[in-house]
């Protein structure tokens, strides 16, 4: 693989070796010179030294015996040679330990042997003979022993062992010369270290910028000429492998999501287009609804006048020849006055149908156990004709518009009146419930039910399930009953689970506070004493029952089924 096809760790790994392998080498040479170095300066501070040293202790060894042989000389006293004796004792030690100094040096051990040898010469042509001549003849012919040849002779020992220091002295200074070299090679191999590593740093500051820092620039360069906008732009990578195969990746997710941008152009363009549509769709709606609505109130408010007069002149007919005229004629006015009646009940419900959400009072907290003593205030002609039961239990505060909410409940009640089974008093029911936030609110009774098919069809204007002779009423009740459910944004339906009579649902949207309070409630209920629970035994259901003078009290099933035996404590009537 050539050097443009090296990856970027593998230029950085061959960089480094050859930066690791140049430094191993250089600290391999200042190890093996400091080493060197090391001996170098031992000798100087163990041999050479101490061999100065020792070479003036011989030669203060040998000055000891020549002034003992003097002084016995002069005096023949035995106690004069005492030094003498020491200085040979010492010559032999000092000479024994500069032999030991200098086993590497052979010029100082020869030097050493010449100041051994013509010290042995002098004693014996010297201080024996006077040592001897002194005792056996006296002083004065051992002095005459003593000349200047003698001085002469003891003076080349003095000239040997100046030798001898001489040489010291040059080894000394031989070894402190290789002392310095190694220590200038040392700082030389030092230099050379810190070059290898600036050059390398340089090397590897100079190839990660052509080999990084540029490439790397230039995809970023690219790269963010694709993030402004340009994503039509064609992503090249340059430098190692790593960073084209990266650039060739890049450039496949910037395809990737010009497909998407495209797809995404189109969408936006078709979903515009068809927006546009639904706003001018909604647009004609609105404007279809509102001329409908106006043309629904202004059409139910402007029959109101000739129907008016239509069924008044129909009475008056009536009253004024009936019994006059023969049956039939009878059984036409009497036609003609029903069927006025009757459009004028359209008209009416048809007006109210039609001004619900249009004429609005506001939203209000609205007590939906006061709106039940009003619509048990309404219906009690009903309720006393067709011996009906009225009850309701504790009902919840909502936000709404109180008229609204009494016709909503108004018109379940009188359904749950009217379609009633016959010769069986009507019972209605009213309760409420806390379900996701929302209150689901129920209507129950013992009526004539509704078949499962015909659950949702009761809901549409207009329509009814039953002929008007049979149940009389215009169909517009439970129409009306959704629209007002919706305008509080809420639902309605038919539980068709209920296994007597109807029950109709329909949801209200609960106060933050209702629901809040209700939480604390759910969460002591999930975590309660399993023996009100785990075996099977509901809580006793409390309900609240109202008198007519708006009284209430709670009560448990037990209560409950004895009033309404006796009927004491519920808003019955008949």
């Amino acid at each position: 693989m050539n050097q443009q096809g090296w990856t970027l760790r593998r230029r950085v790994i061959a960089l480094l070796g050859v930066v690791l392998v140049l430094l191993l080498g250089l600290a391999a040479a200042e190890a093996t010179l400091a080493a060197k170095n090391r001996q170098n300066i031992d000798a100087v501070l163990l041999k050479t030294g101490p061999l100065r040293v020792q070479a003036q202790e011989l030669m203060s060894a040998l000055l000891d015996q020549e002034t003992a042989v003097r002084g016995y000389a002069v005096n023949a006293d035995r106690k004069d040679l005492a030094p003498y004796q020491d200085g040979l004792r010492r010559e032999r030690d000092t000479v024994a330990e500069m032999r030991k100094l200098a086993v590497d040096y052979p010029d100082v051990l020869r030097e050493v042997g010449v100041v051994e040898q013509r010290a042995a010469e002098w004693r014996t042509a010297v201080a024996e003979p006077v040592i001897a001549t002194t005792e056996r003849s006296g002083p004065s012919a051992g002095q005459a022993l003593i000349t200047d040849q003698t001085r002469q002779q003891f003076d080349s020992i003095r000239t040997a062992v100046d030798a001898l220091q001489d040489e010291i002295l040059e080894v000394r200074q031989e070894t402190a010369d290789k002392v310095n070299a190694t220590s200038n090679v040392l700082v030389v191999l030092l230099i050379i270290a810190a070059l290898v590593v600036a050059v390398a740093g340089a090397v590897l500051l100079l190839s990660l910028d052509r080999i990084l820092i540029r490439p790397l620039s230039g995809l970023v360069s690219q790269v963010r000429k694709v993030a402004s906008g340009d994503y039509r732009h064609h992503i090249e990578g340059s430098g190692p492998p790593e960073f084209r195969l990266l650039a060739d990746d890049i450039d496949l997710m910037r395809q990737k999501i010009a497909r998407e941008l495209d797809e995404v152009r189109e969408a936006r363009e078709s979903i515009e287009w068809v927006n546009s549509q639904l706003q001018k769709q909604a647009e004609e709606l609105t404007r279809s609804n509102r001329d409908l609505e106006q043309f629904a109130y202004v059409a139910s408010h402007d029959l109101q006048e000739p129907l008016r007069k239509v069924a008044s002149f129909c009475q008056l007919l009536q009253r004024r020849y009936a019994g006059q005229l023969d049956e039939r004629a009878d059984q036409y006015i009497a036609f003609a006055v029903d069927g006025a009646q009757r459009m004028q009940r359209l008209i009416n419900d048809l007006l109210a149908f039609s001004r619900i959400g249009r004429l609005t009072t506001g939203f209000t907290e609205v007590d939906l156990n006061k709106v039940m003593g009003d619509v048990a205030g309404q219906t009690e002609a009903a309720r006393q004709y067709a011996h009906a039961e009225l009850s309701w239990d504790e009902l919840p505060v909502i936000r709404g518009e109180e008229p609204l909410l009494t016709n909503l409940l108004a018109n379940l009640v009188s359904n749950s009146i009217k379609f009633r089974r016959p010769d069986v008093p009507p019972k209605v029911h009213v309760s409420a419930r806390l379900v996701d936030g929302e209150w689901e609110i129920s209507c129950r009774d013992n009526g004539i039910g509704i078949e499962p098919e015909f659950a949702d069809k009761i809901f549409v204007i207009f329509q009814r399930l039953h002929s008007k002779d049979a149940y009389p009423g215009t169909g517009i009740g439970l129409a009306i009953v959704k629209k007002i459910v919706e305008y509080h944004g809420g639902r309605v339906w038919v539980d068709t689970d209920t296994p007597e009579g109807t029950t109709i649902r329909f949801t209200l949207p609960a106060l933050a506070e209702d629901v809040a309070a209700a939480e604390p409630a759910e969460v002591e209920e999930s975590t309660g004493d399993g023996a009100a629970t785990g075996d099977g035994v509901e809580d006793a259901a409390v309900s609240v029952t109202r008198q007519p003078d708006g009284t209430a009290r709670e009560e448990t099933p037990e209560g409950a089924a004895r009033d309404s035996e006796t009927g004491g404590m519920k808003e019955t009537v008949g």
